[in-house]
């Protein structure tokens, strides 16, 4: 016989109220290093952390990044937090190989998208930034991206959260849309600091457009136009799959997946009804799983 399970109560306000303070904090934060790089465009970030302008855009990013994971970690369950490492790994072995082929796309942000999805826009964001972060020890030209890296997390923690991965066929719409406005964001970056894309095959499309007279920035724009809406629509679309493929119960694990009803047919808890419920439950001993 199965016992009512017992939900937790939902957060004080005053809870809520500093999450969303840190999540704004962490954002802010994120989006000033970015500033700071378009504007002083530092030469020096690619030579590694040891420079002045990598110690900047480093602390300012996991700064944000660490804010962010503050705010969001008390309502992530641990399949969540065990997830976050696998995602990055996935990010940036993914992202190595693909930018070192003639491939014009990144492949960079599936593990982002997929904690987007699981766990909302803020996970999402931290996932991207903190990516980055770790890749650019490896690979210091990466690491001017992550505000790019974190709007990409946010943009598809957004798009689950209404609703558009409910429909298989509106989630790589969803990232077309997504590629469009990281590819904006992050052509200044590229132009400014780098003076091209690392990549080698957005680096030729790149050259391709100067020979055609453009200036440097309109090139990489028009680059990034025509790499970045196909590549995040492709990640989007196995996102989807990989979260579709997770048996129901798998996917049931994570609260922003129950709150929002992100799935089809993924029906929402009772206690999603209240804005400020935590989703989470506890079973009582004689509870049916």
């Amino acid at each position: 016989m199965s016992s009512p399970s017992l939900t937790l109560p939902s957060p004080a306000p005053a809870a809520v109220r500093r999450r969303r303070l840190l999540e704004i904090l962490g954002a802010l934060a994120i989006a000033a290093t970015y500033v700071y790089l378009v504007l002083n465009q530092p030469a020096d970030i690619t030579g590694g952390p040891g420079s002045a302008a990598a110690l900047v855009a480093l602390s300012g990013f996991l700064a944000g990044a660490v804010l962010l994971i503050v705010a969001v970690l008390p309502t992530l369950p641990a399949s969540t937090v065990v997830l976050i490492p696998v995602a990055l790994v996935l990010n940036i072995v993914l992202g190595q190989f693909v930018g070192s082929t003639l491939v014009p796309f990144y492949l960079d942000a599936i593990g982002t998208v997929l904690i987007a999805v699981l766990a909302g826009p803020a996970a999402g964001a931290a996932t991207g930034a903190l990516s980055s972060i770790v890749w650019s020890f490896f690979n210091p030209t990466v690491l001017p991206f992550a505000a790019g890296a974190a709007l990409i997390g946010c943009l598809a923690g957004l798009a689950a959260r209404y609703g558009l991965f409910r429909r298989f066929y509106l989630a790589p719409v969803a990232g077309f849309a997504t590629g469009i406005i990281g590819g904006v964001v992050s052509a200044p970056v590229a132009a400014f600091v780098f003076g091209g894309t690392s990549g080698v095959a957005t680096g030729a499309i790149v050259s391709a457009f100067r020979s055609m007279g453009d200036t440097l920035l309109a090139a990489i724009t028009k680059q990034a136009l025509i790499s970045d809406p196909m590549d995040k629509a492709i990640v989007f679309t196995v996102v989807a799959v990989l979260v579709y493929a997770l048996p129901r119960r798998a996917s049931r694990q994570f609260p922003f997946v129950r709150r929002h009803r992100v799935l089809a047919g993924k029906a929402a808890a009772p206690e999603a009804t209240r804005p400020d419920a935590t989703d989470a439950t506890v079973q009582g001993p004689g509870q049916a799983s």
